[in-house]
């Protein structure tokens, strides 16, 4: 593995707003980055002009920055690959981009979501389909609104790998004045954190828009984290970890900003919008209206009682009520804490 002394490289697969801010992090680290577009007129944009106008178009990149529409040559002889891809396209787009990797490139996750149908974590799915080892991923989470970060205001996060000595380097090449990144080995827990979350946070959503108090909205951040984190007990993770950045940080901040893409996606369906009316007016990806569904299915999986999931799957994909959902859950049988 090549040390940010050496000159280390990185590419950026998907040109949004987080994996546009993450870019600028890994540039003001002092390393040189290569953001991968879809459309080759955003790349010639991040190009010409040193700004994403489709995400970011008030923020200006670093010159150590470039951008392409071409996965290869982005991910040539690039020493960390970071996946910035909305979750449920991973598997398709890492098949694609498999074979450009390099022999001991480190795969960065920073998608927080479960698969569809298989119901694997997002660093399951790279091993699984880019055919690498566990030690190679590290997954990057925490409360990292992306506008805020690519604002320099202060903000840190946690990296999670297996391999100690490859999240240190990444900990090293993300390092900044304004980011502060903290070493972790519970990959799982890191990830069931940051998927989770956006669950919540849609029904922090709803809430916020039939204008329902801080009690309420308390209520689903303590019993939502206290979900998140017997589901995450039941696969493995160390429970430490929901009480941190990629835990208990991650999910106020998605929760309580207006600029977390859930939370307002959840405004829009507690305002009696429907799904389609929804994703029309929010026009990105709210990460858990489809992880509500994989997330559902893995707690069932699992025998692990998800109760706030439960009604917000309802609500996203069986058109119930959002008034009648918080019914459903304050009228749940009483128990201990």
């Amino acid at each position: 593995m090549t040390g940010p002394a050496g000159g280390i490289r990185a590419a950026v697969l998907g040109a949004g707003s987080w994996g546009t801010a993450f870019a600028k992090v890994l540039a003001d680290a002092g390393t040189d980055v290569t953001i991968w577009a879809r459309r080759e007129s955003l790349a010639a944009a991040i190009r010409s002009y040193g700004t994403n106008p489709d995400y970011l178009p008030a923020v200006r990149l670093p010159e150590r920055v470039t951008a392409t529409s071409d996965a290869g040559k982005a991910i040539a002889e690039a020493d960390l690959v970071v996946l910035a891809v909305p979750s449920q396209t991973l598997r398709g787009n890492l098949a694609d981009w498999a074979t450009f990797l390099a022999p001991d490139a480190t795969l960065i996750s920073l998608m927080k979501g479960i698969e569809l149908g298989t119901l694997k974590r997002m660093s399951e799915v790279i091993v699984e389909t880019a055919g690498v080892s566990a030690e190679r991923v590290a997954v990057v989470s925490g409360p990292n609104l992306a506008a805020e970060i690519a604002g320099e205001q202060p903000a840190a996060t946690v990296v999670a790998c297996t391999d100690v000595t490859r999240a240190t380097l990444v900990q090293r090449a993300i390092t900044t004045p304004y980011f502060r990144p903290y070493t972790n080995d519970d990959v799982v827990g890191t990830e069931l954190g940051g998927a989770v979350k956006n669950v919540i946070a849609l029904a922090y959503g709803m809430a916020t828009a039939m204008r329902l108090g801080d009690n309420t909205k308390a209520t689903l951040i303590t019993r939502g984290l206290a979900e998140t984190a017997r589901l995450g007990v039941a696969l493995g993770a160390d429970p430490m970890t929901f009480a941190g950045l990629a835990g208990l940080g991650d999910l106020v901040a998605t929760c309580s900003s207006p600029l977390s893409r859930n939370r307002t996606f959840g405004e829009h369906l507690g305002r009696g919008e429907t799904l389609e009316q929804a994703q029309a007016a929010t026009r990105q990806t709210a990460e858990g209206v489809k992880s509500c569904l994989s997330i559902r299915d893995l707690a069932r999986a699992h025998n692990v009682d998800m109760p706030i999931t439960e009604q917000v799957e309802r609500v996203c994909h069986e058109g119930a009520d959002p008034r009648r959902a918080l019914t459903a859950l304050m009228s749940r049988e009483t128990k201990p804490e």
